[in-house]
């Protein structure tokens, strides 16, 4: 099991992430400061660092972009508070690969791990942050998109788009544990525009729940429809062309 590295100034927020992420078999580290967190990563370089938003001194975001900065493929996921859109937002411009709201939730932070250790795994396994892929089901294209959609995905995406000329419509197929940080936010939003300028429908699937909201501020879904069904959004698409 994966170390982490818990940020957070409030210490019974640390004990309980030390008592369920021990009971989950994790090595947990714990810092109850902004200061303290960069100087144990910088120890200790854990794959996977959680951090509250709002801290006295050096905040969740300041720490983000140091730990990026030191090594980009740790996934950081950001502890912000309950629907804070816009906190959520700059955190992932700031390439903050998930967020969780507080009060924290023992399912939503389960999911969060477990897409982090996903794209952990995949990342291990093919020696690269993930991958962007075209293919055809009949007259739909699909763009597979693995790991996470950032600013170094947008000539692959674009790659991607290119191929399905003769698609019909769009879906944006993204695996279960994908992510999507601000650059990847503004690519995506870009090639939805393209499609609906060039009279295509565009859908997105699969992208975690947590993301819906920021989809929807960033005005993607009126662009590209998010639905929780494949063959819900295969069928909008469809019909949609018909």
């Amino acid at each position: 099991m994966r170390t982490i590295l818990v940020i957070d100034d409030e210490r019974p927020t640390l004990q309980m992430f030390e008592l369920y992420l021990g009971a989950y078999g994790y090595k947990t580290l714990t810092a109850a400061s902004g200061e303290e967190g960069l100087a144990v990563f910088d120890a200790q370089t854990p794959p996977i660092v959680l951090t509250d938003i709002k801290m006295p001194g050096i905040d969740g975001l300041q720490v983000l972009e140091a730990i990026k900065a030191r090594r980009p493929e740790t996934e950081v996921i950001v502890i912000t508070g309950h629907g804070d859109t816009d906190l959520a937002l700059a955190a992932l411009g700031l390439r903050a690969t998930d967020f969780i709201d507080k009060p924290i939730r023992r399912e939503t932070l389960e999911a969060a791990l477990g897409r982090a250790n996903g794209r952990l795994d995949m990342a291990e396994a093919a020696g690269s942050g993930g991958d962007v892929a075209a293919a055809c089901e009949e007259t739909v294209g699909v763009i597979h998109i693995r790991g996470s959609l950032c600013g170094e995905s947008e000539p692959y995406l674009t790659k991607a788009f290119r191929e399905l000329d003769d698609a019909v419509g769009v879906l944006f197929d993204f695996t279960p544990n994908a992510s999507i940080n601000g650059a990847g936010l503004d690519v995506l939003a870009s090639v939805a525009e393209t499609c609906r300028a060039s009279g295509r429908p565009a859908a997105v699937y699969g992208l975690a729940e947590n993301f819906v909201r920021i989809l929807d501020r960033l005005g993607i879904t009126d662009k590209a429809p998010r639905f929780t069904d494949r063959g819900e959004a295969l069928a909008y698409l469809a019909k949609t062309t018909s």
